[in-house]
């Protein structure tokens, strides 16, 4: 009797394993057929109140059972986490490949790269300087003292009760967020002796509205050379060789008298209008020429600030936006659009 019962136990659990399609219903056969509440475990159970040839007879069969029950679930598993697996690497050769999107440089990196190629190629060296700067590199050094009206040009984010760590109490600087790139001439020129030619591109900040031609944070590039006799003409040249070189074609460089503390004598340059070639129209106002920045010869008060002899040298020092630059090159008319993060803008350099 239990015998039969035994081998019909194994023939029901061979046909629900041979059915199962899931590892969860293999459990399931497992729980049902061979755990603690099974009918397996109360034959098993029941071995004790047979007599010693029973007990022979039915002891090794229920475990062969058993043990043939068990095996027959794991091989089960094995073939299904088998399915699982190739399923998962299962490719269908005939579906579109997903197109990768790859980042690219922003619009002012990329004229800033292109401003920088040109200068080193005219043997210039590039400086760099920190953003967080103290009055001295940023206003000082450069001829605008405390108290002095130029100063008023630079809307100057001042970081609170931050002070340079000078000893003295009272030389105890402020510090600030540089409004100009113009503190790393100053701390290029204390560590060097002319001759020599740099540029210094940076990040620069001002308190200022913003509108579609001026942002709080902005980017500035500005050039110094300084030597024993070099003269505006060299400027002028320099300058229309860069320009000329930046916008792919001829241009021509003007000057007009103009006022800097750390400059002496001072101009605005301007550049022959790059969309009509000088001829006059809407963009230059019907002028011809398009304002650019601000540039002149080296104040000696500024190499004094520094520690070179008054007179001994001769210099001259230029600055302008590189998003000026990127506007005119690539027709933007609203400055704020580079800081915007808006990648329907982005997506078209």
């Amino acid at each position: 009797m239990l015998e039969q019962k035994i081998l019909n136990i194994k023939t029901r659990a061979a046909g629900e394993i041979k059915k199962a399609q899931s590892e969860k219903e293999l459990f399931d056969s497992r729980v049902k057929y061979l755990g603690r509440k099974s009918g397996f475990n109360k034959i098993l159970k029941s071995l004790k109140n047979l007599s010693l040839e029973e007990k022979k007879k039915i002891g090794p069969l229920a475990n062969a059972v058993k043990k043939e029950i068990d095996e027959e679930i794991k091989k089960a598993e094995k073939i299904i986490r088998s399915k699982v697996d190739l399923e998962k690497e299962k490719i269908d050769i005939t579906a579109p490949g997903k197109k990768i999107k790859r980042g690219h440089l922003h619009p002012l990196t990329i004229v800033q790269n292109e401003i920088e190629d040109i200068f080193t190629s005219m043997g210039f060296e590039i400086a760099d300087g920190p953003e967080v700067e103290t009055e001295f590199y940023a206003f000082d050094a450069l001829n605008i003292p405390k108290n002095h009206p130029a100063r008023d040009a630079w809307d100057t984010f001042f970081i609170k009760d931050q002070r340079s760590k000078i000893k003295d109490q009272n030389l105890r600087e402020k510090i600030l967020l540089r409004p100009h790139t113009s503190p790393v001439q100053a701390r290029y020129m204390q560590k060097h002796k002319p001759p020599f030619r740099i540029i210094a591109p940076g990040r620069c900040f001002r308190n200022e509205a913003t509108d579609s031609s001026h942002e709080h944070t902005f980017n500035q590039f500005e050039a110094l050379v300084a030597g024993d006799d070099i003269n505006a003409g060299h400027f002028k040249y320099i300058g229309q060789e860069f320009f000329s070189r930046f916008f792919k074609k001829e241009l021509k460089v003007r000057l007009r008298p103009s006022f800097f503390p750390f400059t002496e004598p001072s101009f605005e340059f301007d550049i022959s209008c790059v969309v009509c070639g000088g001829k006059g129209c809407s963009t230059c106002s019907r002028t011809g020429w398009l304002e650019i920045g601000g540039a002149g010869m080296v104040n000696q008060a500024v190499f004094e600030a520094v520690g070179y002899p008054r007179n001994r040298y001769q210099g001259f020092a230029w600055g302008f936006g590189v998003e000026r630059l990127a506007m005119m090159r690539y027709k933007i008319d609203d400055i704020r659009l580079f800081y915007s993060g808006d990648l329907r803008f982005i997506d078209q350099f």
